[in-house]
């Protein structure tokens, strides 16, 4: 894992085990990926992760992934995590994956979340504001201007 000026990054190599009989990693294993990559972002930058004490819960409300170039077993990885969007109870994290070589980086996948921020009874969650620690680790690797992170204006 890295973190840079526009993107976090999760590095992974294919292991065998994440191939089909044609030798190509799974569709599924990309999702796994994009979901690795965003826990490993909330636990290294706001200690409540997916939860806090007063029952803040984020829900993941849309997944998506565009398959580029076939990956393989052994071949290096990096998942490049930015924020597309920012909003009050919602943002959107764009996912960039590239197959790493000596001979440079190559573009493999891209994929997109949709996740919202809920609280309440597990029975009947409401939308609610994303928590400011959640807003000022997620502002560096926004594509534009942060807004004031579920705040009225």
């Amino acid at each position: 894992m890295t973190g840079r000026a526009d993107h976090f990054a999760y590095r992974h190599t294919v292991a065998f085990a994440e191939t089909g009989l044609c030798g190509t990693a799974d569709y599924v294993n990309y999702l796994h990926w994009q979901s690795t990559c965003r826990q490993r972002f909330l636990s290294e930058a706001i200690p409540f992760a997916e939860e806090t004490p007063d029952s803040t819960r984020l829900f993941t409300l849309q997944v998506d992934c565009e398959l580029l170039e076939a990956v393989r077993a052994l071949d290096q990885l990096s998942i490049r995590m930015r924020v597309a969007r920012l909003g009050h109870t919602e943002f959107d994290l764009d996912f960039e994956y590239v197959r790493e070589t000596r001979d440079g980086d190559t573009p493999v996948a891209r994929g997109r979340q949709r996740v919202a921020v809920m609280s309440g009874p597990a029975d009947a969650p409401v939308p609610a504001l994303i928590p400011d620690a959640l807003a000022q680790a997620l502002a560096p690797y926004a594509a534009g201007p942060r807004p004031t992170a579920g705040r009225q204006i």
